[in-house]
């Protein structure tokens, strides 16, 4: 579904990524692991087209997206979960989720049927800003805004960082439920290696930008998380 080939990224001069290529399968998580700083994140958003500048190959459905800017990818069926979440605090949070419907193809502006199921808490408080919710809570209005796109594939970057324990399950259990039961395709960025292995189909280890071990989620072994996690 997605194919990512000798693809180099750079933030002005720092060159972050060197020769990656990574393949994701329609219907799969697929998990990219590391230490900080091995460009994960930078990653995510070259998909994106949000570093400032990137080489290679970058095909979505059959259509190299390299050259195309952020909102095409978008429209393509790319939705992007960023680290931090993003969402803007004095927006409510119904105009926060229909923010993510500027990015549909068909041009449908409503809240996505899936999210009264998976966020009650969010359609109970539809009015309230999206500023004064909890961190696993503007979590879910992220997750809810990028399903308002009606995204053919979700990236997340570490999706689990910064909230309460008592949401971390909550979230984990949404990002299975849309793969397993909604057929999502996922790239999962995540330093949880117990939580990779329960959903993930594959994984790409990254070291100093580039893949220095991917395959089954079998394959992530206890020897390759040492030797490329450790601290």
């Amino acid at each position: 579904m997605l194919q990512l080939t000798d693809i180099d990224s750079f933030y002005g001069r720092s060159h972050v990524l060197h020769g990656l290529s990574l393949d994701v399968a329609e219907g799969e998580v697929t998990s990219i692991v590391g230490r900080n700083g091995t460009g994960k994140t930078t990653l995510l958003k070259t998909i994106m087209a949000l570093t400032d500048g990137a080489r290679g190959h970058i095909v979505f459905d059959g259509v190299d997206l390299a050259d195309e800017p952020t909102h095409r990818r978008a429209a393509a069926g790319i939705a992007y979960v960023p680290q931090g979440r993003e969402i803007i605090p004095d927006f409510t949070i119904r105009e926060n989720i229909l923010m993510g419907c500027f990015a549909r193809r068909d041009g449908r502006r409503a809240i996505p049927e899936l999210v009264p199921e998976l966020f009650p808490y969010l359609m109970a408080n539809l009015d309230r800003p999206g500023g004064v919710l909890s961190g696993g809570q503007q979590q879910q209005l992220a997750i809810a805004r990028a399903l308002a796109a009606d995204p053919k594939i979700l990236l997340l970057d570490e999706p689990n960082e910064g909230i309460q324990p008592s949401i971390v399950e909550e979230i984990e259990k949404i990002i299975v439920r849309l793969n397993r039961e909604i057929g999502m395709t996922v790239v999962l960025v995540e330093q949880n290696i117990g939580f990779v292995r329960a959903a993930s189909h594959r994984f790409a280890m990254l070291e100093k930008g580039r893949v220095v071990a991917s395959g089954p989620i079998d394959a992530l072994t206890d020897t390759l998380v040492h030797q490329h996690m450790a601290v």
